[in-house]
């Protein structure tokens, strides 16, 4: 699978809006699509490969949720990204479509607060249990005293 070839396929799904730059293709979904649009990505596009998942806080615009994934043997990249919206911590797994989508997904929630529905052990992976908050979000007062390392 070609890249542009890839760009065509995703833009012709409904929401999603396909970047114009080479490489990676970037496909910017619309969050209730998130799921089927990684699914596409594996079944149609080959994209076997979940390479990463991580989340970016816009401040007033919220969170982003971007996820990595490849075909290994067309090296075709696709970057999926989706805007939560201002206010809204939610998202939908995809560990029932990539199950290397787990720890990433659990560390995005331990992290920045992101609630994957559907994720099948949501807890946190970095930080002890009674940590309090999620340390990557921009509205993280640094200075919050917590107790030393254990």
């Amino acid at each position: 699978m070609k890249a542009e070839r890839a760009r065509e396929l995703l833009a012709g799904i409904g929401g999603v809006t396909v970047g114009d730059g080479l490489a990676p293709v970037v496909a910017h979904v619309p969050v209730e699509r998130w799921q089927a649009v990684a699914r596409f990505a594996k079944d149609e596009l080959g994209c076997a490969f979940f390479s990463f998942s991580t989340a970016i806080d816009w401040k007033a615009e919220g969170l982003e949720v971007v996820a990595w994934v490849d075909n290994l043997e067309t090296n075709l990249s696709i970057q999926l990204r989706t805007k939560l919206g201002a206010g809204s911590a939610t998202c939908p797994s995809l560990v029932p479509v990539y199950r290397g989508a787990n720890w990433m997904e659990r560390e995005c929630y331990d992290m920045f607060g992101v609630r994957f529905d559907g994720h099948p052990d949501l807890r946190r992976i970095l930080l002890a249990d009674d940590w309090e908050g999620h340390p990557l979000l921009k509205s993280y007062a640094v200075d919050t005293p917590h107790p030393p390392y254990r």
